[in-house]
């Protein structure tokens, strides 16, 4: 594949012999030939340098509620203006946006329209946006764009947030951290054949990423899995999960637990059943979450925020309209229980 328009350089890269770079941007940690891409297929080296292929090429751009992303506990009831580019170091069998994700991969192309971090920022004002949110693809293979898009936005008063595979590095999450307010991982599954077999990965990065964040940012985080029939929702494995959760990101974490309907190259499975997903979510409470939600369910009153503290209904949401919001100074207002979030 050779890129059509000029190249634009990379981030979090060194060079080795031979021409070769070592790309620390994810945890494949590609080291790279001269002339070849990375797992990503949108990071080029060329005559030993390390360039970006998708900068500035914006396949998706409009307003969401932050909801969507699902950030539950970060700017609630404001909108997110949410961009992608082409790529992504996944090759999920379930993924829901592959026509964008993978297209770099399996058409040989990355395309998309040229817009400026300045144009962006500008599109997220004029609709009314309180945030910028990196979503739909995996931000991390457009880290170039996202740095220079959340510096931007950090200048007009806007926030920023990711929606990813946390498959970033310790070095990646440091680089972003001066710009990057808030991040939704998937936590996809707590076993490493899972990753292995439906996603190309591994698990162990996802986890250092969680950790890390945790441990030496102030990044708000949020967690989603999506739960597949007979994969990933063993009560043995969610117990792991959760208990993962508890120890290393906080009880405070919010833990999205969606539910799955058939797509890309998993269609022979049933959508996941409700059942499933309440059992999961007492799993997560009895661990010590705090915050457990249920999603692509709605109508569900697990869409909704409760106190820890009272049990009081906090946030009520239909889908990803809040109907109420009753949280004061970020406290609620019947027990005055500090409720984790950012902008709450």
């Amino acid at each position: 594949m050779e890129p059509t328009e000029s190249l634009t350089p990379a981030v979090l890269w060194r060079p080795l012999e031979g021409r070769r770079v070592h790309c620390q941007l994810c945890g494949f940690r590609c080291r790279i030939a001269e002339g070849k891409l990375g797992h990503c297929a949108v990071r080029k080296n060329v005559d030993g340098k390390l360039y970006s292929l998708n900068y500035g090429k914006v396949v998706a751009g409009n307003p969401d509620p932050i909801e969507k992303k699902p950030l539950f506990h970060f700017l609630p009831g404001s909108r997110s203006f949410s961009i992608a580019a082409v790529g992504c170091n996944f090759r999920c069998e379930f993924c829901q946006n592959w026509q964008i994700s993978q297209a770099a991969l399996e058409s040989g192309r990355v395309e998309g329209e040229s817009l400026s971090p300045e144009q962006i920022v500008e599109a997220a004002v004029r609709t009314g946006c309180k945030s910028v949110a990196y979503t739909y693809t995996e931000p991390t293979v457009f880290m170039e764009l996202a740095a220079e898009c959340g510096r931007a936005a950090r200048a007009q008063g806007l926030a920023n947030v990711f929606v990813s595979n946390g498959y970033l590095t310790c070095e990646a999450v440091d680089f972003a951290s001066d710009w990057l307010d808030g991040i939704n991982i998937d936590l996809k599954a707590f076993s490493d054949d899972f990753y292995r077999c439906l996603c190309a990965a591994r698990l162990q990065p996802v986890l250092d990423c969680i950790a890390h964040i945790a441990r030496h940012t102030r990044i708000w985080m949020e967690i989603t899995t999506l739960l597949l029939p007979g994969q990933n929702d063993s009560d043995e494995e969610l117990r792991k999960l959760a208990g993962f959760l508890v120890s290393e990101a906080g009880p405070d974490v919010p833990w999205h637990i969606s539910r799955f309907y058939p797509q890309y190259r998993y269609t022979e499975s049933e959508a996941t059943p409700l059942e499933s997903m309440r059992r999961a979510e007492e799993i997560g409470t009895a661990a010590g979450l705090r915050y457990v939600y249920l999603g692509n369910v709605p109508g569900e009153k697990s869409e909704s925020t409760y106190c820890p503290g009272c049990g009081r209904m906090l946030i009520e949401r239909m889908g990803y309209r809040i109907v109420a919001n009753r949280i004061e100074d970020s406290k609620c207002p019947h027990c005055g229980m500090q409720i984790a979030g950012s902008g709450l």
